[in-house]
């Protein structure tokens, strides 16, 4: 995926209302920006962090500009929750997602569950459904360890719950962790920070549920889905 025009060098000064940060442009103009990310953003939002911002057109936008990455421990981290679906699009329609290949048809965006909608359905002839969900990872309290996730999320429990059920059906179920950024070599769940995910993903991987994770890597100019990490629990 690569950013539509170049992005602008920030500081970021404080977020807050979880979507909204002031930063400093190069030339000390002080603005607010958009933070397309619900998560606490351990780590990644400290004042003074450097920022990469993008910015619309739209006159629709109140807010036109927007926190794209931010630059930590002299690497880039993609922070914008909005990317991972076209991330991972881009790495289907390639085949780079080894375990996913192969599918003629992949649908996004699909009704399935209780009252969700799975982030892709992949069909082929010959082949069960495979109903893939995605997160963004981008926490790391732990040289080389990315976790998932970084704040509670009782919706990420409820997708798990529902991949298990498209497992029991007869589908192929999997959870696709999706690294923003690229310093980790492994991946691992934040226990401590949502115990009640983590029961959920135990029950889910133990109903046959696929955990996947892969790794980007990341510039200012494109964020590309590259290798895969090993899912360390």
């Amino acid at each position: 995926m690569r950013f539509p025009s170049p992005l602008t060098p920030a500081t970021l000064i404080r977020r807050y209302k979880r979507f909204l940060a002031d930063v400093a442009l190069p030339s000390g103009e002080v603005i607010v920006a958009h933070v397309a990310n619900p998560g606490a953003m351990l780590g990644l939002a400290e004042p003074g962090t450097r920022a990469w911002l993008s910015r619309s057109d739209s006159k629709t936008r109140s807010l036109p500009w927007s926190i794209e990455l931010v630059e930590v421990g002299g690497g880039l981290v993609g922070i914008n929750t909005a990317h991972p679906n076209r991330l991972v699009a881009e790495a289907l329609a390639a085949g780079t997602i080894g375990p996913l290949a192969g599918y003629d048809t992949i649908r996004r965006e699909v009704r399935y569950g209780t009252r969700s909608r799975v982030d892709f359905l992949l069909s082929a002839a010959g082949r069960p459904d495979a109903y893939v969900e995605v997160k963004n990872v981008h926490l790391l309290r732990q040289p080389r360890r990315a976790e998932f996730p970084d704040s509670v999320t009782a919706r990420g429990a409820r997708h798990l719950a529902e991949l298990a059920a498209m497992k029991a059906a007869g589908h192929r179920a999997a959870m696709l962790y999706l690294v923003q950024r690229g310093d980790a070599e492994g991946f691992a769940l934040a226990r401590d920070l949502d115990p009640a995910y983590a029961a959920a993903f135990d029950l889910a991987r133990a109903a046959g549920v696929e955990m996947l994770a892969y790794q980007c890597r990341i510039s200012t100019e494109e964020i590309v889905v590259t290798t895969p990490l090993p899912v360390l629990e």
